[in-house]
């Protein structure tokens, strides 16, 4: 009678769980159709926004900025800003933070201080628009222009369009009596050179000036 032992019997790997190999080749396969279907729904996607911006509704404006009447038409989403410089090549008024904090894009509206950069242009139907270009009788410089010039009130000068608007809106408005007043009535506009009290001194100049 033989002692040796019996040779163990075949395994069965068909009822194992997946192999390596077959881990490596599904997740290969799976991570190719996720790209796919990424690069296909992001195309999708894509031609959908481009198909919206086309489609987007557009608005025909009559305005008269600086004493000249214009009329475009415009995507009802154009800023104030954005007219005066893509469309009217008026790029005095600076965009700064395009959210309404800086003051840069400061123009007049009907008399009235707007940031233009909050300022919808398809609201602006009939209306009379001032811009920094408009303040000075052709080459002679307007009172407030030239007295930010005497006081040295800026530096970089990135704001100062819209420092001198505001100030001449605050003389108009009558609210540059004193250096408190002018303060107060301008802290919308902020100069990142910190020249607040050259630009004080400026807009009492010219109210000065205008008395």
């Amino acid at each position: 009678m033989s002692t040796e032992p019996e040779a163990p019997a075949p395994t069965d790997h068909s009822s194992c769980g997946p192999t390596r190999r077959t881990v490596v080749v599904t997740g290969a396969v799976a991570g190719g159709a996720v790209l796919a279907g990424t690069a296909i729904g992001g195309g999708l996607l894509n031609g959908a926004d481009e198909a919206s911006a086309q489609a987007a509704p557009t608005t025909r404006v009559s305005l008269t900025v600086n004493g000249v009447r214009h009329t475009v038409t415009v995507d009802n989403r154009t800023s104030l800003l954005d007219l005066l410089r893509e469309h009217l090549d008026l790029t005095g008024s600076k965009k700064g933070c395009d959210a309404g904090a800086c003051g840069a894009c400061t123009v007049l509206v009907d008399g009235k201080r707007h940031n233009a950069c909050l300022t919808l242009a398809v609201r602006l139907e009939g209306a009379h628009v001032t811009t920094i270009e408009g303040l000075a009788d052709g080459d002679q410089l307007h009172p407030l222009q030239q007295a930010f010039i005497d006081e040295d009130a800026f530096q970089c000068g990135y704001c100062t369009p819209g420092q001198i608007v505001s100030g001449y809106g605050c003389i108009q408005e009558g609210h540059s009596g004193t250096p408190e007043e002018i303060r107060e009535w301008m802290s919308g506009n902020i100069c990142r050179c910190g020249c607040y009290v050259k630009i004080v001194r400026a807009v009492q100049q010219a109210t000065a000036r205008q008395k």
